[in-house]
């Protein structure tokens, strides 16, 4: 790439970037009571951090299986109620067994 290209590839960036993330504050000047639009705005974060988390932890593990017995160990944990540091725990131990296997 050249130097014009690289300022191009971040001019383009950033106005895409600020497309998403300023206009919708500037443009909706009232509350939104559409259900829908509410409750898919709500789970937004929840579903991002899902998408970065659920693989990295697999990848992140010695074995792949070993990650995924991991993942469904401390979402088993959370189901049952455990809180946030009890799962981690869960997890990290389920992982270093699985891994020792």
């Amino acid at each position: 790439m050249t130097q014009n290209e690289i300022w191009i590839a971040i001019l383009v960036g950033a106005a895409v970037s600020l497309a998403v993330r300023a206009l919708p504050l500037t443009l909706i000047r009232k509350q939104i009571r559409n259900r829908f639009i509410r409750s898919f705005l709500y789970y937004v974060p929840y579903v991002t951090l899902a998408v970065m988390t659920f693989p990295a932890m697999i990848d992140a593990a010695r074995h792949p299986l070993a990650g995924a017995a991991a993942l469904a160990a401390g979402a088993a944990a959370a189901w049952l109620g455990a809180g946030l540091f009890p799962v981690a725990i869960i997890a990290c131990v389920v992982e270093y067994l699985a891994g020792l296997i």
